[in-house]
């Protein structure tokens, strides 16, 4: 006969064991969205919905957040996250039909994190862009020597006609969305204020919007 601390040994082992199994579970998390206490994840492909003390399915917990960054706790660990952050240990190459969920801040712009030629950038989702655009100032903190590798042109903005330098990205990158060889231009002064994300790298992806949510879509 089983004695009954024998039993609720073994149960309390059970739910021990249960739980580092649902704690170990998380492969990989995306952050897409990011507002006041909430904030849009995928989580190892399931896209999920946290508020602030909201722990999700797989154990990912929202400390708190704000437009910019969220404080996450997975394991008992927390963490600052920004918009296209990874969690987790396990993660494998960017791949195509990646996929990656925008949303629109109080102004409904698209703002993405992101990296240009491996170097932080911070991006707006803008489709009336030609080219992946940035200013000199962005250009110069990048390393990028746009006079003597780019080609030089002129382009007509809302502020009038600016001078141009045509150039070549090794990469930008998105998310889990990586492109290489991406045509880029750089724009004399402070214009644009946020690098652009513009169609020469939006064209290569497939682009979706239901209501206010876009998402973005690397092809096969």
């Amino acid at each position: 006969m089983i004695k009954q601390n024998s039993i609720a040994t073994i149960l309390a082992s059970i739910i021990f064991l249960s739980g580092m199994q649902n704690s170990s579970a998380i492969e990989k998390i995306i952050i897409n969205g990011l507002f006041k206490n909430k904030a849009i994840v995928t989580i190892d492909g399931k896209q999920r919905v946290l508020k602030k003390g909201m722990k999700s399915p797989e154990g990912a917990l929202l400390i708190e957040s704000n437009s910019k960054e969220a404080i996450i706790e997975i394991n008992g660990e927390q963490k600052t996250y920004l918009l296209g952050s990874h969690i987790g240990g396990n993660f494998a190459p960017a791949t195509e039909g990646k996929k990656l969920i925008v949303t629109p801040d109080s102004a409904g712009m698209y703002n993405i994190s992101g990296t240009i030629n491996g170097s932080h950038v911070a991006f707006v989702v803008d489709t009336g862009a030609t080219l992946v655009s940035m200013n000199s100032n962005i250009a110069k903190k990048l390393g990028i020597d746009y006079k003597l590798i780019g080609k030089k042109g002129l382009s007509n903005t809302a502020s009038g006609t600016s001078e141009i330098y045509i150039i070549n990205l090794k990469k930008v990158k998105v998310g889990d969305i990586e492109l290489r060889n991406v045509k880029g231009a750089v724009h004399e002064g402070d214009f644009p204020v946020t690098t652009l994300l513009g169609m020469s790298f939006l064209g290569k992806l497939d682009m979706k919007r239901e209501g206010r949510i876009m998402e973005l879509q690397k092809k096969y």
